[in-house]
């Protein structure tokens, strides 16, 4: 027989205990309450999907990313390592008669082989919320709001949390007041996209290597060391093309500021999401002492549907992991009480009196209520401290005297209080707090 530690688990992969599980529920609970406090409709697809499909969004360079094989139809499929591209290719079925704006939101478990690391793991849990076929700012800081409030859900304030947002297409406009030519803008943007972690003399350097001019060089330094939109607007606020890009954002925040968001939204010039489809405003979620990866990140994506054959359709949209999120959340002492609890534990003194409190017992469920006792015979006190251990709130004690009066003795078990009812007062109370 093979040894137990031969079938240990998988790398990079979570197993979720009870007390996990309800930690991940616990979360499960805030997004879907708050997505569908905003009218979002939830959605899901197939965790496997034709390889293609991520080729098409991302570059070959993805495969190597992926949990990817050709399966025993010879179809090269992939498990899902985001759920974007389903949702682009569900909605390029589907969307033509559709009425727009569309808002869905799901919450799919991905997967992705890469090295993990404290808050990147090999699967995780996501809330992805989009809104396809609305190109206004407003349905940009409409997600943002969304993102927010996921995280505020939690119980997590401005003090935890930060969102940074900016704009590509204002990025396109600096390097274009920059001087830097078309063929360069991609990398500029890798450059960019690294600029808080790689420090000022790496991102000098960075762009140096691209072969740009020392005069264009020396700007973008300049406001990548201090990327305020103040700082922005002194370098670059001359130009149509910088001030329109602004004139986005601005609306963008002040639609969050109206909601009472604005403590939670910072410009950040050096937010560009590294993900090429991205095609307007795009945000990322952080800690606020810097401690942990992207809570959360999103954008305006408005060409992705027409690459998977769907209606060229504008869209934004956001993925917020269950990793980093929990991580926080412990940090900030914020995970709910996961032990096991029960309305009522009931006890019978006898095996005469086993009947009526299994008959009560299941009246009680059926009532709503969770109800627990002992699968097998045992003296009254095991029984009570079996309750305790189940952290019930109510003992309902059945011994020879209530089971003939039709009664039981209902026992506090906080307070140590006890009243003895007739069993049809439990149930008339019971049905009436339902």
């Amino acid at each position: 027989m093979p040894a137990a530690n031969s079938f240990a688990r998988l790398p990079g992969f979570r197993d979720f205990a009870p007390g996990d599980l309800a930690v991940r529920n616990h979360i499960f609970a805030a997004w879907r309450r708050v997505a569908r406090g905003y009218g979002f409709r939830e959605y899901d697809g197939p965790p496997l999907e034709p390889l293609g499909l991520y080729v098409e969004k991302s570059g070959e360079e993805i495969v190597g990313q992926l949990y990817a094989f050709r399966d025993k139809g010879g179809r090269d499929v992939a498990l899902r390592p985001e759920m974007t591209p389903t949702l682009a290719r569900m909605l390029a079925e589907r969307s033509r008669g559709m009425p727009k704006p569309i808002r869905w939101f799901s919450l799919p478990q991905l997967f992705r082989y890469e090295r993990s690391q404290r808050g990147r793991l090999r699967e995780h849990f996501q809330l992805n919320v989009d809104i396809v076929g609305e190109a206004g700012v407003a349905a940009d800081a409409e997600v943002l709001a969304v993102a927010i409030d996921a995280v505020r859900g939690l119980g997590l304030d401005h003090n935890d949390f930060v969102a940074r947002v900016n704009d590509r297409r204002l990025v396109t406009a600096v390097l274009d007041a920059a001087g830097v030519a078309a063929g360069r803008h991609a990398g500029c943007l890798a450059v960019i996209d690294k600029a808080g972690r790689a420090g000022p003399d790496r991102t000098r350097a960075g762009l140096e290597a691209l072969g740009l001019s020392p005069a264009a060089v020396a700007r973008l330094a300049e406001l990548l060391a201090d990327g305020s939109r103040a700082h922005l607007a002194e370098l670059f606020g001359d130009d149509a093309a910088v001030r329109g890009a602004m004139r986005r954002l601005d609306e963008h925040r002040s639609i969050l500021e109206a909601m009472g968001l604005g403590p939670y939204v910072r410009f950040d010039f050096t937010v560009v999401r590294g993900l090429a489809y991205y095609t307007g405003i795009v945000f990322e979620l952080f800690d606020r002492a810097g401690r942990l990866r992207a809570i959360c990140g999103g954008g305006r994506y408005d060409r992705l549907l027409e690459l998977v054959g769907g209606e060229p359709l504008p869209a934004v949209g956001f993925g917020m992991g269950d990793v980093v999120l929990g991580e926080l959340l412990r940090d900030r002492a914020l995970v709910p009480d996961t032990e096991t609890s029960c309305d009522v534990f009931v006890v019978w003194v006898g095996a005469e009196q086993r009947a009526p409190g299994l008959e009560l017992s299941h009246r009680l469920r059926e009532a709503g209520h969770s109800v627990m006792y002992s699968l097998r015979p045992q003296g009254v006190g095991k029984q009570l401290r079996a309750a305790s251990r189940a952290r019930a709130g109510r003992a309902v004690i059945i011994g020879p005297e209530e089971a003939a009066n039709g009664s039981a003795t209902v026992r506090d078990l906080e307070s140590g209080r006890q009243e003895t009812r007739p069993l049809a007062s439990l149930l008339d109370r019971a049905e009436a707090g339902r």
